[in-house]
């Protein structure tokens, strides 16, 4: 893979496909948009997953599902004007309390073993930026928690010279990112402007059963892409399967999220260079002709 030496970089590490564009795709948008070298990597293929779009909750497409997602995700990532690339593992679904989770899957792999695919991109790729998941996984599906700990173990072995030599040149990822997608103040927000706007609300009743979770990690950077929502919610309807139009996340009015929330959050986990915090750039310390601290 040849890469520019001076340019900007992002990767972000979602889970299945279909979460790259529920969570945080505006901003991709905006920065592949800016010329930003923008790279998705998704650690399993979703095979497990349900079809949650009624109209296509059929037979054939659930036998096919591993296919389709994938098609899904090429189409969604072209809308984004992105890149992206598969891991390789094995969808663990989504087991009941009393339920085990199946022999192979993504969540019972030691994240030292687990982490050498994102490694490998990771050196090969050389973002300066990496954004995923908290250790809660934004919320308690084994997959998405099991892939924060893939991440942050492989940005320590990524620049680790003695781990996975096979995998490249070590590289130092400069900022680790975590998303602060579709929070509970986010909803509550919304709900409270489209109700004082006289717009029906189904969000009210969501806030009413809100699991008693611990508070969100605070917000240290505000992405303004509300430009950036149309291609966003184009490329989440590219996930047919995942997405039943007019419904959930796709029933609020645009007009109304763009007034009141217009951006996307992320919490700085960490940073080699130096920045002031709140920041509107995710690349805040790293553009050339800026003070690395």
């Amino acid at each position: 893979m040849f890469i520019q030496p001076f340019a900007l970089r992002l990767l972000t590490v979602h889970a299945h496909p279909d979460d790259e564009s529920s969570k945080g795709a505006a901003t991709l948008a905006r920065y592949a948009a800016q010329g930003v070298d923008v790279m998705v990597a998704t650690c399993t293929g979703g095979e497990r997953g349900s079809v949650l779009n009624p109209a296509l909750d059929r037979p054939g497409v659930r036998a096919d599902l591993a296919r389709i997602r994938r098609a899904e995700m090429a189409a969604a990532s072209e809308i984004l004007g992105v890149r992206q690339r598969f891991l390789g593992f094995t969808d663990s679904g989504l087991p009941g309390p009393d339920e085990p989770l199946p022999e192979g899957c993504f969540a019972l792999l030691p994240p030292a073993v687990a982490a050498e695919p994102l490694v490998a991109l990771i050196r090969g790729f050389r973002p300066q930026v990496v954004v995923t998941y908290d250790e809660t996984g934004g919320y308690p599906h084994p997959d998405h928690v099991m892939t924060h700990r893939v991440t942050v173990e492989a940005l320590a072995a990524a620049a680790d010279r003695d781990r996975f030599p096979e995998a490249g040149e070590p590289w130092q990822v400069a900022k680790l990112y975590y998303h602060l997608a579709l929070s509970r103040a986010w909803f509550r927000t919304m709900h409270e402007a489209m109700t004082a706007r006289g717009v029906d609300s189904a969000l009210g009743e969501l806030l009413a059963d809100w699991p008693d979770t611990p508070p969100a990690l605070a917000t240290t950077t505000r992405i303004r892409c509300a430009e950036q929502f149309a291609v966003r919610d184009a490329a989440l309807l590219a996930h047919a399967t995942q997405i039943q139009p007019g419904t959930g996340f796709m029933a609020h009015p645009r007009d109304i999220e763009r007034e009141v929330w217009p951006t996307e959050d992320y919490h700085l986990a960490r940073s080699l260079v130096g920045t002031t915090l709140p920041e509107s750039d995710l690349f805040a310390g790293l553009r050339p002709g800026e003070e690395h601290g």
